[in-house]
């Protein structure tokens, strides 16, 4: 005899998809207009996408007023999850993108802008990202993870330059295979703990005392080789440096930025679990991780001739600089995570974008790369106030005071001494010296190099248009007076994240 089971509107708590569910309208809003009244200046979608961001920016806020009454909160069957890890990585999404999508106003008539779809695609994707941070279950995660990538694989190729579409298949490959092996750790954990829920199968897990230790192992491997692949943790990085050379400087800068902090919350909430019961060579392959990361991508970035490339092996440095709060696993490390992505943003986004200045659509012939450092030489004396601003972002990224970055070095490493990781601490330490030299090299070729003069005019110049420079004026302000506002800051993230139980 079959039972009725009745599920009211209330206890499925359908607020907390709000979020998510804003973005993706706002993309069917694009198309929609676009299907009825085609051809329409890309300022209405860059407004409209702004709009739809600010109204996704005030449901979080509302989120997490929410959050700080009640705790954490579940919704749709349980499958929802609004946590501090949730509200704050959110955050970080929907801020970075209202900082990227009016770079889209920019005078020169880059391919990609002149489609609604490019604003779409990017709406559909901060909807997968933010699906996957607000959730514990695996299907879900891996639903909101295709979703966004399958965007940004697009977005990439819309950039029309050959470079471009062998980075969107470069991409799209490494991430199929990436899903794969998402697939086949969540099918061995379901076939385990017989959930697909992160809670559970820890709960699981533990009760049976890690009995089947060896499947589990072979779980992890896959699922640690999937994260590799979206976070560019050595030896899956192979991607990232000739897909930040084929997008747009600005998209590169973004792509360093938000596909990381989705992936390092999943990773936060699948790993640390497994790392507070114990579970010894879990902890040895991070730690191998976390450090031949940062050194190997540091020792790459300082032979690269081209500054694109050396950002991209910089930002995969910076990444395994971060993974080292979920080996560490306190809720020190994973507010100095929060804290020090935060300060990354600003910095990093602005150093993207200030490549954008002088972005040019066909190379000469005599040039190999768009971005060589012989482009930077003497660009005090041409663009003197470019010069000053890209080497603030420099001085920050390398870890100096008082400047943003250095705040997030100084509490993740402080949280690793405090967690007992002590030689863990002096290699971040020192691969920030490392990271100096490479940083510290731009600076030299602007600042101490005349000028390099072909065909009669230089070959860097800054020409920028209003919001460009806006958003460059805010990136820079962020880094400079982050000091300022640190102890806010950390406040703000310690809360949430001590309030989520991590």
């Amino acid at each position: 005899m079959l039972s009725s089971v009745n599920v009211s509107i209330e206890s499925l708590n359908l607020m907390t998809l709000v979020p998510m569910l804003i973005p993706i309208i706002g993309a069917l809003l694009i198309l929609v207009i676009d299907l009825f009244k085609s051809e329409q200046d890309r300022s209405l979608y860059v407004m409209l996408s702004l709009l739809v961001l600010g109204v996704d920016f005030a449901s979080l806020m509302d989120s997490a007023g929410v959050f700080s009454k009640n705790g954490t909160v579940t919704g749709v069957f349980d499958v929802m999850l609004i946590d501090g890890l949730a509200i704050l990585s959110q955050f970080i999404i929907v801020g970075a993108s209202m900082l990227f999508i009016p770079l889209a106003l920019t005078h020169k008539r880059f391919h990609e802008f002149s489609y609604p779809e490019f604003f779409a695609l990017f709406l559909f994707m901060i909807g997968g990202f933010q699906f996957m941070v607000a959730t514990d279950n695996l299907i879900l995660v891996f639903v909101g993870l295709e979703t966004a990538s399958l965007a940004l694989y697009t977005l990439i190729a819309m950039h029309n330059r050959d470079k471009s579409f062998e980075a969107a298949v470069k991409y799209f490959t490494m991430g199929a295979l990436a899903a794969g092996f998402f697939s086949f750790g969540s099918m061995i954990f379901y076939a385990l703990t017989g959930s697909v829920e992160i809670s559970q199968i820890a709960t699981v897990l533990s009760a049976n005392n890690y009995a089947d230790i060896g499947f589990v192992l072979i779980g992890v491997v896959f699922l640690l080789a999937s994260f590799g692949f979206k976070l560019s943790m050595v030896p899956f990085h192979t991607w990232t440096p000739d897909v930040y050379e084929g997008s747009s400087a600005a998209l590169a800068g973004y792509m360093s930025i938000v596909p990381k902090i989705a992936a390092f919350v999943v990773a936060m909430r699948f790993f640390e679990f497994l790392i507070h019961s114990g579970v010894v060579w879990l902890e040895v392959i991070l730690y191998m991780g976390v450090v031949v990361t940062m050194t190997m991508a540091n020792i790459w970035a300082l032979v690269q001739t081209d500054v694109k490339r050396m950002l991209a092996y910089s930002s995969i440095s910076h990444a395994g600089f971060v993974m080292a709060a979920i080996l560490i696993g306190t809720t020190q490390s994973n507010s100095a995570l929060f804290l020090y992505w935060i300060l990354f943003s600003f910095t990093n986004l602005g150093s993207f974008s200030m490549l954008w200045i002088s972005r040019q659509k066909n190379l000469p012939v005599h040039q190999q790369s768009d971005h060589s450092y012989n482009k930077f030489a003497g660009m005090i004396k041409t663009a003197p106030v470019a010069a000053t601003i890209m080497a603030l972002f420099m001085l920050s990224l390398a870890g100096l005071p008082p400047f943003g970055l250095f705040w997030g070095k100084m509490y993740m490493i402080s949280s690793a001494v405090t967690g007992g990781y002590t030689v863990l601490a002096l290699i971040m330490a020192l691969n920030s010296a490392i990271a100096g030299y490479y940083y510290l090299k731009l600076i030299v070729y602007m600042f101490m190099r005349d000028p390099i003069v072909e065909d009669g005019g230089h070959i860097y110049s800054a020409n920028a248009t209003l919001p460009l420079k806006t958003i460059i004026g805010i990136a820079a302000i962020g880094t400079i007076f982050a000091f300022l506002a640190i102890n806010k800051l950390l406040e703000f993230v310690t809360a949430f994240v001590y309030n989520s139980g991590y």
